[in-house]
């Protein structure tokens, strides 16, 4: 029977360690390996060992595979000397790995007696519900106790948040807030050579350049595994020193023949240099890559056999015994145990393992991705807002004393709720493109930073990926952003960062780690024409389709302050990720019917008491008395549709009843459901795109499949971009349409 690639690879392994001739000597065990290294030869041994558990449980992966048992077989086999990493890394130095970091993880496991990292690796392979990092949701290498927070990117787009870790670090003692890291705390981002070329990895390192070319400490070590080829694409040679070895404000090492030693002390040097200098530091390993890709990639479609075996024979474990054995760190007979006694131990768990639980439910397998407890968010949204320090930072002039007819816009309210947030909670940032000195490009921030200085409010370079992965990093060590993007065209060049990192971090670990966060984006259209596409995005499908993710789209001032404490609280008592989307054409709006009325203005709401907040599923209603139609909208659309109320009511004596959503993620169903059953007939205004891109959709579905009897339906913009000038006006929703199909919905009814 022919042996598979796995086999040959332990094969030869056994084979050179049984071969090799007795060691001439034997070193101390606290001897150095070679002269001048700190690597002694019992730390080389423990390498070797850890080394050996994750090669064998990358093969126990694939066994289990063959028995149904395993659902995951991308090995770290070839990557192990990523080991030396775990080894000399602290505890208290946060990592965000990539995933083939099995070694590591068995060398950072050591420093931790309590943690069984065999056991939960095999939990973690059979998806059971007691893999104590994910809870059986998904392969991932992490673990809360270890400061390891779970990672399921294959594109690199955890480089972004490590930056923002390293940023954060700095940024916590600039403000003088007390951290359970250390001071020289350095966080390690590691990645494949192929995922270096992605722009979310390029992202990440340049903003760690920019930082600390700015004069911030940021202390991360980018480390490249590079075994250069991408599944079956081969790099350029020296494609990443050519890429990454001459740029400013990264210090850059590169290991050259892989050598243990040598391995060993340029990790040394690295880390030391990031530790002691707070700098970005890049560090290339070269590694080799066993077994193809993943289990299911057969390598001898783009590799030959002889290929494939001149890989096999730079294995690293290999490499490594010889090494033990011909400085005498070791013998053959110690080498064979370790082989043997892990095997054992991994025969014994995986038997086990087999047998545990996995998730059973679907209520189960969502239970950590949205928590919301409406008790503890109310409660910490409507506290007491410090006196004297709201009077100090608004110059003695509440917002709420501006009676009519001085009412506050949109735009007003949103910066003083902003303000009144950052006085109840120190931890909040606020930061983006031209939020500081600028104050927003619609001048929202204004303001903030002459209040509460330049460590809490400050500008960033212009890279959207950049300020999400920046604020995820700053979330995890505690801090709560509030990062503004500034036009919601411009989200979708990041939304991944929302999407595959931001909302799924709880979800894939089980509750343990959490990056709350209220990201304002200003969008939406009918701004007059002005600024095409790019500052008119009427879509907002790809945000609604990201599982936890709430998104709020106030549409009146007053309502939007409300709504911003309550995302906040959310953030700071859930962990939730929240997206504030701010319609820019209602900023500075002041009239609703006629040039002048001022129906549009609000007077601003006490940020603390009864009525200080909104939570999701709290609607408004307008003319709740009204019962022939019932309009449902949002943002735009909800002016658009009083005005249209109005004209139905007094030209065709249709008594409407006005519904704004304000929560367009998740949706408010029950209010929904409600008021939908006490109209004749129901009408959605949705001013986004028509296919996918709004609500209308799922508002209508609902209805439908709780069995609505009413005539039901929708007016939606037009499916296409957003022209230039006044022909905007002929793809977008205006008052004329809500009104025509509004009749035409009556007189069907």
């Amino acid at each position: 029977m022919l042996k598979s690639r796995v086999e040959i690879v332990q094969s030869n392994l056994v084979g050179a360690i049984e071969a090799a001739p007795p060691p001439v000597h034997r070193l101390g065990r606290d001897a150095p390996l070679r002269d001048g290294s700190s690597l002694t030869a019992a730390r080389a041994v423990e390498l070797f060992q850890d080394q050996v558990r994750s090669r064998l449980l990358d093969a126990a992966s694939r066994r289990l595979k063959q028995e149904n048992q395993s659902f995951y077989t991308i090995a770290s086999a070839g990557h192990e000397q990523n080991a030396v990493i775990g080894a000399q890394l602290r505890l208290t130095d946060p990592c965000f790995l990539h995933y083939r970091s099995g070694a590591l993880m068995m060398a950072r496991s050591r420093k931790d007696p309590t943690v069984d990292p065999i056991l939960d690796t095999l939990l973690s392979f059979v998806a059971s519900s007691d893999d104590p990092i994910s809870g059986g949701r998904h392969k991932v290498w992490g673990s809360r106790r270890m400061w390891v927070p779970p990672q399921t990117s294959t594109i690199a787009s955890h480089l972004p948040k490590a930056m923002g870790t390293a940023f954060a670090l700095g940024r916590r003692a600039q403000l003088g807030m007390e951290s359970a890291l250390p001071e020289d705390a350095v966080v390690l981002c590691s990645f494949g050579d192929a995922s270096a070329n992605h722009a979310t990895a390029l992202s990440g390192i340049n903003a760690a350049r920019y930082a600390f070319r700015r004069g911030n400490a940021c202390p991360v070590v980018f480390v490249c595994e590079d075994n250069r080829v991408g599944i079956s694409v081969e790099k350029p040679r020296r494609w990443i020193a050519d890429s990454f070895s001459g740029l400013s404000q990264l210090e850059y090492f590169a290991v050259t023949t892989g050598d243990l030693v040598e391995v060993w002390d340029t990790v040394e040097k690295a880390l030391s240099v990031c530790r002691e200098r707070r700098k970005p530091v890049f560090l290339r390993i070269p590694m080799v890559r066993l077994w193809g890709h993943a289990g299911s990639d057969v390598e001898t479609t783009y590799r030959s056999v002889e290929e494939i075996e001149r890989v096999e024979a730079q294995d690293p474990l290999l490499h490594n015994a010889r090494l033990l054995l011909e400085t005498g760190a070791t013998n053959a007979e110690e080498l064979m145990a370790i082989l043997e006694g892990t095997q054992r131990q991994i025969d014994q768990a995986a038997r086990y393992v087999v047998q545990r639980p996995k998730l059973s439910d679907g209520a189960e397998v969502a239970a950590p991705l949205a928590p919301f407890h409406a008790g503890r968010v109310h409660r910490s949204a409507t506290t007491e807002v410090d006196a004297a320090a709201r009077e100090r930072v608004f110059g003695g002039q509440l917002p709420e004393a501006a009676r009519a007819p001085t009412k506050r816009t949109m735009a007003a309210h949103v910066n003083a709720a902003l303000a009144d947030e950052m006085i109840r909670r120190p931890e909040i940032l606020v930061f983006g493109e031209d939020v500081a000195r600028k104050g927003g490009v619609y001048y929202v921030t204004t303001g903030l930073q002459e209040r509460f200085g330049r460590a809490r409010v400050f500008d960033t370079l212009l890279d959207e990926t950049t300020i999400l992965g920046l604020a995820q990093g700053l979330a995890h060590l505690d801090l709560l952003p509030i990062p503004e993007i500034q036009y919601l065209a411009y989200l979708h060049n990041a939304i991944d960062q929302l999407r595959s990192e931001a909302c799924s971090l709880q979800f894939f670990s089980n509750g343990q780690f959490r990056n709350p966060m209220v990201v304002r984006v200003a969008g939406l259209a009918y701004q007059r024409g002005f600024g095409g596409h790019f500052h008119n995005d009427n879509a907002i499908g790809a945000l609604r389709e990201i599982p936890g993710l709430i998104l709020a789209a106030p549409s009146r001032g007053d309502d939007a302050a409300r709504m911003l404490r309550g995302v906040t609280a959310a953030a700071a008592e859930n962990g939730r990720v929240s997206v504030f989307l701010e319609p820019i054409a209602l900023y500075h709006e002041k009239d609703l019917h006629e040039e002048g009325d001022g129906g549009w203005l609000s007077d601003y709401p006490v940020p603390h008491g009864p009525g200080a907040v909104l939570l999701p599923g709290e609607v408004g209603i307008h003319h709740p008395e009204a019962t022939d139609l019932l309009i449902v909208s949002y943002a735009n659309g909800l002016r658009m549709s009083l005005r249209a109320a109005r004209t139905l009511r007094e030209d065709h004596g249709l008594q409407t009843r006005v519904l704004d959503l304000r929560w367009l993620s998740p949706l408010p169903f029950e209010a929904l459901r409600l008021h939908a059953a006490a109209c004749d007939r129901v009408l959605v205004v949705d001013e986004c795109r028509a296919t996918g891109a709004g609500i209308a959709d799922a508002v209508l579905a609902h209805l439908l499949e709780e069995g609505l009897s009413r005539p039901a339906a929708s007016v939606r913009g037009r499916d296409t971009y957003i022209p230039l000038g006044p022909a905007a006006d002929t793809v977008l929703v205006d008052e004329a349409d809500i009104v025509t199909r509004g009749l035409a919905l009556c007189e069907r009814g």
